[in-house]
Order: structure tokens, then C-alpha cells, then sequence
């Protein structure tokens, strides 16, 4: 049977869903708009509700998971509410997915190395108002280090802004830098005081048989979705 999913390895209650597709779970094709196709999205998952889809730019806006936010810009969305399916598509940027012990919140963020530097992670957390010892985070596949080369102005913005973020990033043969959206992430987290962190464990440029990756197939392209909500049984 083809897989068309996977579901994070992560100690969230119960009633917390979520999932990531994969490249052949038929929500995305290869084209030009890089788009979901979010009822067949609900058919694959069985889905409560259409999820909320925002238009993602790089910012460090974070939304509620309301149906009058459908496309707006954010590169966050949240629900404290049941049936509210929060979503964010990626295609080597980073997808993390965020509640807490309790499972009464629920948060998708995107995070490419722009909004990890603008702290799109932080803000979402804050947003949420959550004790750090409460938060659960699972980091989504994304392109890894080996794979992903950037060059010396994207490091000495995050050595700006946290010293320790050097140790996110090695030396490429091309004089330039491999990045780790993986390290950035669990630093940042981890500099809030979280410590339940999860995931990290694909490379989406690496792995072609089952993700989408936008340096590996270029601007014609598809996106896994990650999505996550609460059931009814809380």
C-alpha cells in the first residue's frame, strides 16, 4: 500500500491530530502554484472541517484557525477550539507543530531560515500564552544540513542574534555555509525553556520517493501539508 502520510512520534494527549503528507498522497501535484488541494485533504484524512490555509510569506504573523482567515498573510495558525484544522505547506522549509501537555491548544507554524531569524517560532509560542514546561513541539520534514547551502549573510544574522547559533552551521565546499533549520529551531525553542522537542528525523531534499523539495525540484513543485487540530474528545 502507498504511504500518503506520516504522524509525529510525539507524547501529544489523545485528542491532539496531526499528520504530514507525502508526496504521493495526491493533495499536491507539480505546478507552478505550489497549491493544496484541501478537499481532497479532507477526504484522505477524514478531516472535522476544511483546514484554514494561509497565505505564507515569511512573517512572524500567527492567526486563529477561523474560516474568515482562510488565505489571509501569516506564517502561523492556532486553534483553542475543537475541529479547527490548523495547516501550513512546506517544501524544505520547516513545519512545526506545537500544543501543550493538557491538549487544549494547537498551533502549525512555517518556518524557513526568514521567519526563524524574524522569530516566527517564539512570537507563535507567546502568542498562545503557554508555560514553556507545558509546551510540546514536533519539527516536521524539512531539508537538513548536507542539503542545504546558504550563503555568509544568512549565519551572521542569526550570530547576531544568538551566538549560539553558530553551532547550526559548518562550512560548504563552496566557501559558503550548510544551514540546519533542524538546530536553529531546537536552539530557539530550547532559549525559551522548551524542552519537549521531537522530530527532525527527514530530509525533504534527500528523500524524493516521498517528499517535495523546492531545491530539488525547482519551481515546478508540490508541498506536503502539515496539519494539526483537536478532536471532540477532550
Amino acid at each position: 500500500m502507498t504511504e500518503t502520510y506520516i504522524q509525529p512520534n510525539w507524547p501529544a494527549p489523545p485528542h491532539v491530530k496531526a499528520y504530514t503528507t507525502l508526496r504521493n498522497s495526491g493533495v499536491s501535484t507539480l505546478d507552478n502554484n505550489n497549491r493544496i488541494d484541501l478537499d481532497c485533504l479532507v477526504q484522505l484524512l477524514a478531516l472535522p472541517n476544511k483546514p484554514i490555509k494561509i497565505h505564507q510569506t515569511h512573517s512572524t504573523i500567527a492567526l486563529p484557525a477561523l474560516p474568515e482567515n482562510q488565505n489571509k498573510e501569516a506564517d502561523a495558525v492556532f486553534s483553542n477550539q475543537p475541529n479547527q484544522v490548523c495547516l501550513v505547506s512546506t517544501a524544505d522549509c520547516l513545519p512545526v507543530l506545537i500544543t501543550n501537555r493538557q491538549g487544549t491548544v494547537v498551533a502549525a507554524v512555517h518556518a524557513g531560515w526568514r521567519g526563524l531569524a524574524a522569530g516566527i517560532i517564539p512570537k507563535t509560542i507567546q502568542t498562545l500564552n503557554l508555560a514553556s514546561i507545558d509546551v510540546l513541539a514536533w519539527l516536521g520534514p524539512a531539508i537538513t544540513q548536507p542539503c542545504y547551502e546558504v550563503g555568509h549573510e544568512v549565519r551572521e544574522q542569526f550570530l547576531a542574534q544568538d551566538p549560539a547559533s553558530e553551532s547550526a552551521f559548518i562550512p560548504s565546499p563552496n566557501a559558503r555555509w550548510l544551514a540546519s533549520l533542524y538546530d536553529i529551531a531546537r536552539l530557539q525553542l530550547t532559549r525559551m525553556g522548551v524542552t519537549a522537542i521531537y522530530g527532525g528525523d527527514y530530509c525533504t531534499y534527500s528523500d524524493k520517493a516521498r517528499f517535495f523539495s523546492y531545491r530539488g525540484d525547482g519551481m515546478i513543485r508540490g508541498s506536503m501539508a502539515t496539519l494539526i487540530w483537536m478532536s471532540n474528545s477532550l
